[in-house]
């Protein structure tokens, strides 16, 4: 087992990976920057240091400062959590050559999916399905890329290697616009990843959001935790999440992750992974693999009863998988609502101070959060600032309950996006289940 495990990271996840700790008997270290002295698993860590100012780039991206708190607490261990530094394949690779063990997959494993003209040959090798486009990066034949276009079909989407969270991508809908919006998305991705290239997919009109959930050993074994629905969307940002992913049919769904689940053991894959998914007319097609624990975890932990962030740690200890496929079973249906430090209207970030707090229960109900009374929420992060989650034996059930959680959590001193919460679980085509990605956008827009 891990000795002493340095979190490398903040908020709500920096307390959900302190307390998998604490259940497993690892020591624990929180790293924070100045204006995180107050949050609560610095409080409740082992032991903790200041790594650096307010800024993200001098604190929870600052490599040396990491590195350098890790060895003078003799942590064995670093958890990247999510954002940041997670999905940093040079951050992996400098964790494990200073000695510690990085708590997610191998720079190399990390390098190849964060890196979508690789990941999409990896998972079409691996008999994961994926949407019809370039099948690599595009050149610099104008002919040929106009070609290609038209055998794919308009309207197609150009997307940048490197790129990620909804950034690098631009749909082009005619001809006319197709190689002025390469040249365009091209030059995007080189100042914003540093990365210039690009490649083509056929863009999906009106396609779901759907997730798998796997986990590995990097030793040839590897599970699912079944599927989440993530449609709802703003600015490609999710808002609300569900396990299982209505109106599925089991085969598609048994199908679609078991291939995932074959992948991973094929690119030899260690910890938890996500594989992203766009669903449209009964086919998943594949777009990205996050090499990392996600935000919405806790919908897939409540059906499936699996601690996920409990097996990152047990499978970076060195232990083989301790789950078998036939053991893992979908039990009722589970919600989460993300809620965060922003205007309901506007979404403008409000930071501010935490006046009262009150955290909603009964049973089935689940909160992950890092708020406290009188807790300054600091305008430098993310705005998320709590998750709401709610299970139940039927997704009607869960939806009751999660409706009456969202009327029992009080936050005040600062704005949230409550209200709009509230009125997305009571929202008539979200009961019926199945909104596309589109559909909050278009929403709100009237």
């Amino acid at each position: 087992m891990l000795e002493k495990v340095l979190i490398a990271n903040r908020g709500e996840i920096a307390l959900r990976i302190l307390r998998a700790c604490k259940v497993l008997g690892i020591k624990t270290v929180a790293v924070h920057s100045e204006a995180d002295r107050n949050l609560k698993h610095v409080r409740l860590a082992d032991e903790s240091v200041c790594i650096g100012p307010n800024s993200p780039t001098n604190s929870y991206l600052n490599i040396p400062a990491i590195i350098a708190a890790a060895e003078v607490t003799d942590s064995t261990a670093i958890h990247p959590g999510y954002g940041f530094l997670a999905e940093n394949a040079d951050f992996a690779e400098q964790v494990e050559r200073s000695g510690f063990t990085f708590i997610g997959p191998s720079a190399k494993v990390i390098r190849m999916m964060g890196d979508k003209v690789s990941a999409i040959k990896a998972m079409r090798k691996a008999g994961v399905p994926t949407v019809p486009g370039s099948n690599g990066a595009l050149n610099n034949d104008p002919e040929r890329t106009i070609k290609l276009a038209r055998e794919i079909g308009y309207p197609v989407i150009i997307k940048a290697a490197a790129g990620g969270g909804g950034r690098g991508m631009r749909v082009v809908h005619g001809e006319a616009a197709l190689l002025s919006s390469i040249s365009i998305t091209q030059s995007e991705a080189s100042a914003a990843f540093g990365d210039g290239t690009v490649y083509m997919e056929k863009f999906l009109q009106n396609p779901r959001h759907v997730e798998i959930q796997v986990l590995a050993d990097g030793k040839g074994n590897a599970v699912h935790l079944f599927d989440r629905d993530c449609s709802l969307q703003r600015r490609h940002q999710k808002v609300l999440e569900e396990a299982p992913a209505p109106g599925i049919p089991d085969d598609i769904r048994q199908q679609v992750a078991q291939s995932c689940v074959q992948a991973c053991i094929d690119i030899g894959y260690s910890g938890a992974g996500t594989f992203e998914f766009l669903y449209e007319d009964g086919g998943f097609y594949f777009i990205e693999m996050n090499t990392r624990v996600q935000v919405e975890h806790p919908v897939t932990e409540m059906i499936t009863g699996v601690d996920i962030v409990k097996e990152q740690l047990l499978i970076a200890s060195g232990q083989p998988l301790s789950l078998k496929q036939e053991e893992i079973k979908i039990n009722g249906h589970a919600f989460e609502c993300r809620i965060n430090a922003e205007d309901p209207k506007t979404f403008m970030p409000c930071p501010g101070t935490v006046t009262r707090y009150h955290s909603p229960g009964g049973f089935g109900v689940r909160t992950d959060t890092h708020l406290y009374s009188d807790y300054t929420v600091p305008p430098y992060y993310d705005s998320l600032v709590a998750k709401v989650i709610t299970h139940g034996d039927t997704r009607d059930v869960a939806l009751r309950r999660m409706r009456q959680a969202l009327e029992e959590i009080v936050i005040e001193g600062i704005s949230t996006n409550i209200p709009l919460q509230q009125e997305l679980v009571r929202d008539a085509a979200f009961i019926t289940g199945g909104v596309n990605i589109h559909y909050l956008e278009k929403k709100l827009s009237e």
